[in-house]
């Protein structure tokens, strides 16, 4: 993601022969997808490769002349995350962008020290993971694991954190940027006290960012052996799902061929009656661990000024945390209805 985060240059339209000559700090693009994907990228994302560079550059000048403190990186490939998650719409786009770093700078126990190694523990307990094969759409599929969660050992932000930089790691493929992610989340074990930390606060903050302020299509979510007390979780989380996401939600139950019409047993592990072997957490948590440097470097740049003020923020502060402290309150007694 390193590029140049400063606004006061003047850049050359999207093709000028001097672009590389004027901004020579900033990579220049060069598409990595398939023609396949190209074809689907134009049907499915509106997105024309004689156009790309142009729409890049048109998001580009926007954010320089709305957000000029916004401190993004604003190299091709890091924008074209952005105009692809809302199909090249150009107000969209933006918006999303600075939601991405209003998320940011308003969740500090999330976002500050951002790292793979500040999350190893949550790693290696295996909370979550990423299959090591794609699906028939070629889509990535990430595995949450909630009872590999010890509360007493360090609290749910990291969980969050540990999700964060999963999809971050994703969301660098122009094959995910096109063709999206399927979640797999596996409540099997999850008790009362372990739902409570979900509240609605820090639901609203998550669903929040995966909605509206991250660059990542989730194509579907697969639930399998939620208990009782699913049904209390998921009445905190329904009020803030868009009717596009929660339609994408399916609950299998303990029912495993309900869950390969889904995702096919070639890909899952024997634990949901796949066929690819034990589930294997090394090889991605060795992928992300060895990106130690890259994010280090990502997140140095994308730091919000201190003196920016985006408008239309995501969260809007401690009104939202009473309300949602109060909606805590309501919710509990269905929390312990359904357990």
């Amino acid at each position: 993601m390193s590029g140049d985060s400063d606004c006061t240059r003047t850049s050359p339209s999207a093709g000028s022969p001097s672009d590389n000559e004027l901004l020579p700090d900033r990579p220049k693009y060069v598409c990595t997808l398939s023609p396949d994907l190209v074809t689907k990228a134009r049907e499915e994302l509106q997105e024309k490769p004689e156009w790309r560079l142009r729409d890049v550059q048109a998001l580009r000048d926007m954010v320089c002349k709305d957000y000029p403190s916004l401190g993004t990186c604003l190299d091709d490939a890091f924008l074209l995350r952005f105009l692809r998650a809302r199909k090249f719409d150009y107000d969209r786009a933006l918006q999303l962008l600075v939601n991405y770093h209003t998320c940011r700078r308003t969740w500090p126990e999330v976002f500050s020290n951002l790292k793979p190694s500040a999350i190893k523990p949550v790693l290696e307990s295996g909370f979550v993971t990423v299959l090591p094969h794609r699906d028939p759409q070629g889509r990535h599929v990430v595995c949450i694991r909630p009872d590999r969660w010890t509360p007493s050992n360090y609290p749910i932000t990291e969980n969050i954190r540990a999700i964060y930089l999963t999809l971050e790691k994703l969301i660098q493929s122009e094959e995910t940027q096109v063709n999206g992610i399927v979640i797999l989340a596996d409540y099997k074990g999850v008790s009362l006290s372990k739902a409570s930390h979900f509240g609605p606060f820090v639901a609203k903050k998550v669903i929040g960012i995966l909605q509206d302020g991250f660059p990542i299509r989730i194509k579907a979510v697969n639930i399998i052996n939620e208990p009782r007390i699913f049904k209390g979780i998921f009445a905190i989380i329904k009020p803030f799902l868009k009717e596009k996401i929660a339609n994408r939600f399916f609950l299998h139950g303990c029912d495993l061929n309900s869950l390969h019409q889904n995702i096919p047993p070639v890909i899952l592990p024997e634990e949901y009656g796949g066929t690819a072997g034990k589930l294997d957490i090394s090889a991605w948590n060795e992928l992300l661990l060895a990106s130690e440097e890259d994010f280090l470097h990502d997140f140095s740049e994308l730091v919000l000024q201190c003196d920016s003020s985006p408008h239309n923020l995501l969260v809007s502060g401690d009104a939202d945390e009473k309300q949602c402290d109060d909606s805590l309150r309501g919710m509990k007694p269905q929390l312990y209805y359904c357990y």
